[in-house]
This record gives C-alpha cells, sequence and structure tokens, in this order.
C-alpha cells in the first residue's frame, strides 16, 4: 500500500499543522470581531447544484460521486455517463452557501454577515500552487445591494491580511458591468463577451499584441478587434477614461464612490485602484469584482465579487449578495518561510521528568501554563539529539524537572 497522500493533497508535520491552525484562528478572530458569523456546510453538494452554479471552469474540475448499489447499476446499463453521479464536492465555498442561504434564511439576520473557513476540491492536474485539496477563507455579505458591502469586505479581508503579517498589498477592483458596456460599444455581440473577457483578463501577461493576436485566432471580425485596440492602447485605464467609453456613468460614479472610501480607510497602509482588465474565472460575478496582489511575490492572495443572480436559482427571486475569499494556501505557503509567523502566540517550551515523577511534572507544567504552552516528556537517554529534535520542531525552550530553576531557550 502507498505511504504517501494521493498527488494535489498534502500531509501536514505538526509545526506545519499548527502555522495553518493559527493563520485560521488570527483570521477568524478578525472576522468575527468586525460583526460577521462563521457557519458550515457539507463537502458534497447535489450534482444538480454544482453543474446550474455558473462556476466557469471550475465545472470542468468537479469530483462527481457515483450513485451507490441498484441505482449505480441501473445507470450503467442505461450507458447515460452523465446518470452515473448524483452528487459531487464543493469546488468552492459560494455555491454551497448560496444553497444555505435558501434553506436557512428565515433563520438568518438580515443582511446575513457570515464566515466560512474550510476545504474545497478541484479535479486539478497538480502543481506548484495547485491542490486538489484546498482551503478557502471567505466573507460574504448576503441580502443587500448596497455598495456599502463592498467597501466593508475589502476593509476587513485588508485587517485580516494586515493582522497576520501580510502587509504588502495593493486591491485592485473592476465592475463587470462597465467592462461589459466598453466591450459593446467596440462592436462586439453580448454572446461573445464572456470569450473576448477571458482574453482580456490575459493583458498584463501577454500584452496588447498578445490579446489581439488571441482574438483574431478566435475568429472575431478585424474591424471590431481594431477599434477595440484602439481603446485599450491608453493603458493604464482610469475611471475617468472609462467615462468617454460609456453611456451610462452609473457604475463608474459607484465605483469611484467604493475605491475613494476604501482608499481612504486604508490609511496608506495598502492602496485600492481601479483595474479594467481584471475578470475574475466565475461565470456568476455579476458586478464590482476585486482581487488582492501581493507586491513581495506579484500574485494574486485574495479575489471576490458581486454575484446577485446565484442565490436566486434557489429561490426564484433575485437576492443580491457579495463575498471575498482569501487564498489561504497561497498565504500559508508565504508564511511558512518567514521567522516571525508566530508574532503574538505564548511560546512552546518542554518540561522533561522521570517516569517515577509524573505528579510534580504535571503540577510544574500547569504553573508554567500560566505564561507558556507546555508539553510533557519523559527524559530521554540521548538528551541533546532529543532537545535538537525538538527545536527543528518549532519549540522554543525546556524545563528539565529536578534540575533546572528556570525555563532554558534554544535562542539563548
Amino acid at each position: 500500500m502507498k505511504i504517501t497522500p494521493v498527488k494535489g493533497t498534502n500531509d501536514y508535520l505538526p509545526a506545519q499543522a499548527e502555522l495553518r491552525d493559527y493563520l485560521q484562528k488570527k483570521i477568524c478572530e478578525t472576522y468575527e470581531n468586525c460583526g460577521f458569523q462563521r457557519i458550515f456546510t457539507p463537502i458534497i453538494e447535489d450534482i444538480e447544484n454544482l453543474d446550474k452554479s455558473e462556476g466557469g471552469d471550475n465545472l470542468n474540475l468537479i469530483f462527481k460521486v457515483m450513485k451507490r448499489g441498484d441505482k449505480l447499476k441501473k445507470a450503467i446499463e442505461a450507458g447515460d455517463p452523465d446518470k452515473i453521479a448524483d452528487m459531487g464536492l464543493r469546488y468552492d465555498l459560494t455555491l454551497p452557501l448560496s444553497r444555505y442561504y435558501a434553506n436557512n434564511r428565515a433563520s438568518l439576520p438580515q443582511p446575513f454577515k457570515v464566515i466560512q473557513i474550510d476545504k474545497v476540491y478541484r479535479a486539478e492536474r497538480p502543481q506548484k500552487g495547485r491542490l486538489r485539496e484546498f482551503m478557502q477563507c471567505d466573507i460574504d455579505i448576503l441580502g443587500s445591494d448596497s455598495p456599502t458591502c463592498e467597501i466593508e469586505l475589502m476593509h476587513t479581508t485588508a485587517k485580516a491580511l494586515l493582522g497576520i503579517g501580510i502587509d504588502q498589498f495593493k486591491i485592485k477592483v473592476n465592475d463587470r458591468r462597465i467592462l461589459k458596456e466598453i466591450l459593446l460599444s467596440a462592436g462586439f455581440e453580448e454572446s461573445q463577451l464572456d470569450s473576448v473577457c477571458i482574453t482580456f483578463d490575459k493583458l498584463s501577461k501577454i500584452k496588447a499584441e498578445g490579446v489581439e493576436a488571441e482574438l483574431t485566432a478566435k475568429g472575431f471580425d478585424a474591424a471590431i478587434i481594431a477599434n477595440f485596440m484602439k481603446m485599450i492602447e491608453n493603458a493604464p485605464f482610469t475611471l475617468e477614461y472609462v467615462k468617454t467609453l460609456c453611456k451610462n456613468t452609473e457604475y463608474i460614479d459607484t465605483l469611484t464612490m467604493i475605491i475613494n472610501t476604501a482608499n481612504e480607510l486604508s490609511e496608506g497602509k495598502y492602496t485600492v485602484e481601479y483595474d479594467m482588465t481584471l475578470v475574475r474565472g466565475q461565470g456568476y460575478y455579476t458586478g464590482t469584482v476585486f482581487e488582492i496582489e501581493s507586491l513581495d511575490f506579484g500574485s494574486s492572495i485574495a479575489g471576490g465579487g458581486r454575484y446577485d443572480n446565484l442565490i436566486g436559482k434557489f429561490v426564484k427571486e433575485q437576492i443580491p449578495a457579495v463575498g471575498f475569499s482569501i487564498g489561504f494556501e497561497r498565504i500559508f505557503s508565504i508564511l511558512s518561510d518567514r521567522a516571525n509567523a508566530f508574532a503574538d502566540r505564548a511560546k512552546k517550551i518542554v518540561v522533561l521528568y522521570d517516569e517515577t515523577d509524573i505528579k510534580d511534572a504535571i503540577q510544574k507544567a500547569e504553573e508554567l501554563r500560566k505564561t507558556y504552552t507546555v508539553a510533557l516528556f519523559v527524559k530521554p537517554k540521548k538528551m541533546g539529539k532529543f532537545l535538537n529534535k525538538l527545536e527543528e520542531q518549532g519549540y522554543d525552550g525546556f524545563f528539565v524537572l529536578g534540575r533546572d530553576e528556570n525555563v532554558r531557550f534554544f535562542s539563548e
């Protein structure tokens, strides 16, 4: 039998698990302090819910759960592969939250400010930065269409990142309704917009020439492409420039207010800026979208947006909603390399004792636990080797019962 985990999943050593628990706790404490409430949903969802969720490319990455017993046998005999699965593992926390809200809204406050910190599953091709099982940290506001929700979510998410030592980042913001109007004014048809957005989202990576080449390869009209390329020659884009492209400026004025207010609240600790190329992959986003980029690592560490139509798929009425998700695995990877990742945790020490002194050892440990996190170990024969291993595992010091008067720290 294999002792390694399935590709795309990880085992975590005690020190790694401790850091993950610490980060989740700190993030959750920030969210709770800001008035959000935590919930839990099952990892399994009805396959119909997943398939109809407009999750973009993620719909191709669903882990499907086959029917059981006679139902599976009948589905196989019918020769229809689409009938073999009746459930699937959640690929994000937004779809389960929408179902949860539809099922429980009579018992929930309005609007509902909610925390989800849990595992999700995607049938990715495993590679660096892409796992099949990973953690997401979400906050959402359900039941309000006010743009103040976007401001609150950005401020709260930024506060959580600052609280765990991530302090070099910027928040990029866009509105899909503004982008849609720009693309339509260029001459694209509404049915073509998703495909155009997928290409336009790559502008920072493949530059304008790459966007033009890809749109041409997709078969779009040359005159429309030329018109669009003329528009994007004006990068970096500003909202003032976008006003010259759009007839309806209501969305632009609202986005301007969101960005200006969020920047005032940041007090210079980070910046919030407009990014016309920001699309976000999920098809369920309907308006504002945002993403946090780490300036130290040049990568996205959080993202989200408004999804006003998703809950309506369950309740047959429009329920506004907006959410922000921290990329927990990326954050964990960044902080794993930092020596000061546990900036405010209590020091971890070990009390070493002879087996006959267990009662005294526990009593001493309880005394020390007023100040430290304390583990108990019987004194080993090879003390030096054992202490080296403790230091490697993240312990800060030790106390030998019957010998030491004070805790001895490895750093001293």
